[in-house]
């Protein structure tokens, strides 16, 4: 939906070209000598034919727009204009479900045919429905790894065929598997090439002394709906050796990838290939290390063994070479990879259309729910590409997913259920006219579909009046050819009646040839010859217009490209292509780019500028504005991924966007730290707390770590709560009546030593005064009776 100014900014523009007294004319100003220069130049130009147009006028151009001519005096009937339309060749209505013979045919794209013509600058608009039908047919060839670290793998899959047959028939009830391997080329230095490594590379290896000699790639078992061959053959295999780290598989697929007769692909039906290997793989140019200088054909070089006998011949293939091979044969590529390499195939996954990856464990024995989690995943996508459509045509994709909201600038959908119509609208715009081939074909398909839709597309760029061209007309002193109203002079001949000869001093008028009083004759940049400008040629450009006013080449560049390479100079100006806007149209209006994994626009903490996300929220960024510590939604954002990730709860846990969006690392640990993280806390729906932190890796992979286990503690009682207040309080008392105790005896005994002290210095006085006499006398008795007797006898003896 287009805003309130965009629609404003159009009315403008519109206003201006019909009234060119207030704006640039661009049909005028281009002064076309021609109808079909004319109608190159706007897509709102005609031309009128008519003969007699203008001739009592000064300088009429017969290209203008349509409502100027016909104020002009110009029969409709001579007027030349063309518009961009579509023709729908072939509409078979899209199929519900596939039934059980072959020879049914499934519709999953409508309409198949169409046919464009495409006048340039004018857009046609179409729309196409796809429909993933139920119950379609699978093929799955598994691509295996067979170097000697796989040992284990090996052993882990060896009942593969009927577990995965199992799993696959509650999908589909019509399926295929076949198996191949791969090692590496078995030249140095990627293999072992001494003598005693040529029957055994794994000779004088100790933990695995025995092996099979290195191969390329090995086609084992057709596609075959016989698992128990699949399980046959896998447990004859047996794994080998190559020197280097990294393995020869993109051999391996794109063998697997184009030798269709061999492997069996089925034209109707979802071709489905597994890549499973713990190691990276070798690019093109690795090839050089062992003296391969020849690029990959992309052929097929299967021997009559089944092996790939172009090893030791070819280079690796590229990226780009995989990714059309796999879309020529509708394929989807799924890496089944160990976890230390998932990053690296997941940037491969954006230059090879149709591929996703997967974590595979180090012993395989998680591949079954991988291939399903991978196959669910695809099903429930749907992306749109093209296939070699004419360079001079500019696309534009709109889709509207199950929501029923169109998305500007976006040709994909995701979150399908088998049976969901997804639609997309395409407007296809020319920007010049096909001289070679005016009748071109290109293809759109939803990615690894055998269903597609075929647009023949042609270009209005020639006018109906041109078919009655007179040569060696009269109208044209008989040495012109008249055609659409005008005379084509044979060269030296001027004159709007090819009346004039070139260089000619008596036909010489100069008033036509001013564009006001005081300006140059033909601006400086021609001369004039018979009431007309004859511009000059220059080395940047082309001089043109009535007055030699306007040129090709002085318009806005960028990186000191004209008009950025997307937009021509017109007098200028830069008019920009489809798809781009700005005065050196550099700022791209798609925003495909720009939509994150969870449908937002920049994630919801930027803006989409000129293709780009420019991030607002303090802390974001990321292509998407994705990643944001820091941001206040960035604990709740990533909380449903621990909930779903470890354990299987939250609102992402009953549906397939867990997979999708979740995929940032997740690390259990028994206690958190947070130096340089940040911390996270959320209470469970049993009252436990759920702690984790986040952080960014420098690669830019978002890191979470959390706890094994929330940490839970037991409810208060009620009663305990309540003895314990009662408790406290009578402790408190305590503890007050006992301090105000001490207070006192401490008080009471220093008020009693007070005393003390006095009365023991009142003794001290009394004691040493010498007038003082003690009150008390003391009188001792003898009470003896000898003493008594003695006493009465007459004294003492």
């Amino acid at each position: 939906m287009r805003s309130p100014w965009s629609a404003a900014l159009c009315c403008l523009v519109l206003q201006a070209l019909l009234q060119p007294g207030r704006g640039l004319n661009v049909c005028t100003s281009g002064s076309a000598a021609s109808c079909a220069e004319c109608l190159l130049i706007h897509p709102s130009c005609a031309w009128c034919a008519q003969e007699v147009f203008g001739r009592n006028q000064t300088l009429v151009s017969r290209c203008d727009l349509v409502q100027n001519l016909q104020k002009k005096n110009c029969e409709k009937r001579f007027i030349e204009f063309s518009t961009s339309h579509v023709q729908v060749l072939k509409n078979i209505p899209l199929s519900s479900k596939r039934s059980g013979f072959v020879w049914d045919r499934v519709v999953q794209v409508s309409p198949q045919k169409i046919s464009l013509s495409l006048r340039p600058g004018h857009q046609a608009q179409f729309s196409l429905q796809v429909r993933q039908v139920e119950d379609y047919p699978v093929d799955l060839y598994y691509l295996m790894d067979l170097s000697l670290s796989m040992k284990d793998d090996l052993a882990t899959i060896r009942n593969l065929g009927t577990k995965l047959a199992l799993e696959m028939g509650k999908l589909t009830s019509n399926f295929r598997l076949g198996f191949g391997s791969f090692v590496d080329k078995n030249m140095s230095p990627f293999s072992y090439t001494a003598p005693k490594y040529q029957e055994n590379p794994c000779n004088g290896f100790k933990l695995f002394p025995q092996c099979v000699p290195t191969f390329g790639f090995r086609h084992i078992l057709p596609l075959t709906d016989q698992v128990d061959r699949f399980n046959q053959e896998v447990q004859k295999q047996l794994v080998s050796r190559n020197r280097d780290a990294p393995e020869g598989g993109f051999d391996a697929i794109l063998q697997a990838a184009v030798c269709e007769d061999k492997i069996g692909w089925r034209k109707e039906a979802y071709h489905l290939l597994v890549f499973a290997t713990d190691d990276v793989p070798h690019l093109a140019l690795d090839g050089r290390l062992g003296g391969l200088v020849r690029p990959h054909d992309g052929r097929c070089h299967l021997d009559d063994q089944n092996e790939y006998s172009a090893s030791t011949k070819m280079d690796y293939p590229s990226l780009a070479l995989l990714g059309e091979k796999l879309a020529e044969n509708n394929i989807f590529l799924i890496f089944a990879v160990t976890k230390r390499h998932y990053v690296i195939y997941k940037n491969l996954t954006a230059l090879i259309p149709g591929t996703t990856v997967e974590i595979l464990d180090q012993d395989s024995k998680n591949v079954i729910q991988l291939i399903i989690t991978a196959y669910s995943n695809i099903r429930s996508k749907v992306e749109l590409t093209t296939s070699d459509p004419p360079e001079d045509i500019n696309l534009s994709f709109t889709a509207t997913c199950q929501d029923g909201k169109p998305l500007p600038g976006l040709r994909k959908c995701a979150d399908l259920k088998l049976g969901d119509t997804v639609s997309f609208d395409v407007s296809v715009e020319t920007r010049s006219c096909s001289s070679n081939n005016p009748k071109q074909s290109f293809t759109i398909k939803p990615v690894g579909f055998e269903d597609r839709l075929e647009v023949a597309v042609t270009y209005e760029c020639d006018c109906g009046c041109s078919q009655n061209a007179q040569t060696n007309s009269s109208i044209c002193s008989s040495i012109g050819t008249y055609t659409c109203g005008t005379c084509h002079c044979e060269p030296g001949y001027l004159g709007a009646h090819c009346e004039c000869q070139e260089g000619d001093g008596n036909s010489m008028a100069v008033s036509a040839c001013r564009e006001s009083e005081g300006k140059q004759l033909c601006s400086g940049r021609g001369e004039c010859s018979c009431n007309q400008c004859l511009c000059y040629e220059s080395e940047f450009g082309k001089f043109y217009g009535s007055f030699c006013e306007c040129d090709d080449f002085s318009c806005a560049r960028h990186k000191g490209i004209l008009c950025s390479g997307h937009g021509e100079c017109h007098c200028g100006q830069c008019k920009c292509h489809a798809g781009y806007v700005g005065d050196n149209c550099n700022c791209s209006t798609e925003t495909a780019s720009c939509i994150a994994e969870d449908g937002k626009m920049c994630s919801g903490r930027g803006q989409c500028v000129c293709g780009r996300c420019r991030c607002t929220e303090p802390g974001a960024f990321g292509d998407t504005c994705e990643k944001c510590p820091t941001c206040p939604d960035a604990c709740g954002s990533k909380r449903d991924c621990i909930e779903c990730r470890l354990f299987g709860s939250g609102r992402l846990a009953d549906n397939q966007t867990c997979q999708r969006l979740c995929k940032d690392q997740i690390l259990t640990v028994e206690s958190l730290k947070t130096d340089g993280t940040t911390l996270c806390l959320y209470k469970t729906h049993d009252d436990c707390i759920m702690k984790f932190t986040y952080s960014e890796h420098a690669s830019g992979q978002s890191v979470l770590t959390a706890l094994k286990e929330p940490e839970c503690g037991g409810g208060p009682d009620a009663l305990m709560v309540l003895l314990a207040v009662v408790g406290s309080i009578l402790l408190v008392g305590v503890v007050l009546l006992a301090v105000w105790k001490l207070v006192i005896t401490v008080h009471d005994r220093r008020e009693f030593a007070r005393f003390q002290n006095a009365r023991w210095r009142a003794r001290y006085e009394v004691a040493s005064n010498p007038l003082y006499k003690q009150p008390v006398s003391t009188h001792r008795l003898v009470t003896d009776l000898n003493m008594h007797g003695k006493f009465y006898n007459g004294g003492f003896h």
